[in-house]
């Protein structure tokens, strides 16, 4: 009598980790994005409405790097186990959100830099401090103002 083979067979935990990434990559927003000030909402919100034509689940944050630089940490930091794929970070002026995310993140980072009424230099401040990456702290950037642009990128990102 020959043996039948067996069916494989996987012990509950390894069982546990499947379904839990199988929920996480179901129903989780696959993009943040994060932006300085409320006051830029309407000009991120092009990237969300991109995201949302291709049908991409993104959710959208306000966070400072300068009034509270423990929470951007804690939401970068924290960002690839919830299952997000890449963060869009707009900021105007000093532009310091886009690579104080990069730096809690290993997920690619998309700069948007904003002008601002407040920019002496019309927001090419902004542009700078966007591009102007130390190594091994890469932030990808879109025009001024782009955000359409970054989900785009986003798109591309996640397609790769």
């Amino acid at each position: 009598m020959t043996e039948q083979p067996q069916p494989a067979t996987t012990t509950e935990p390894e069982t546990l980790t499947q379904l839990e990434e199988a929920a996480v990559e179901a129903d989780a927003p696959l993009v943040a994005i994060i932006m300085g000030s409320q006051s830029d909402m309407d000009t991120m919100a092009g990237a969300a409405k991109v995201l949302e034509d291709a049908g991409v689940l993104s959710e959208t944050r306000v966070m400072s790097a300068h009034r509270d630089p423990a929470l951007v940490s804690e939401y970068c930091s924290n960002a690839r186990m919830r299952g997000l794929k890449v963060i869009i970070a707009g900021a105007g002026l000093s532009a310091a959100l886009p690579g104080v995310a990069a730096a809690h993140t290993d997920l690619p980072v998309i700069g948007v830099p904003l002008s601002s009424r407040l920019s002496a230099a019309g927001g090419l401040d902004a542009l700078l401090s966007v591009v102007q990456m130390p190594p091994g702290v890469p932030v990808a950037a879109v025009g001024l103002d782009n955000a359409k642009n970054a989900g785009h990128l986003a798109l591309r990102i996640l397609n790769a």
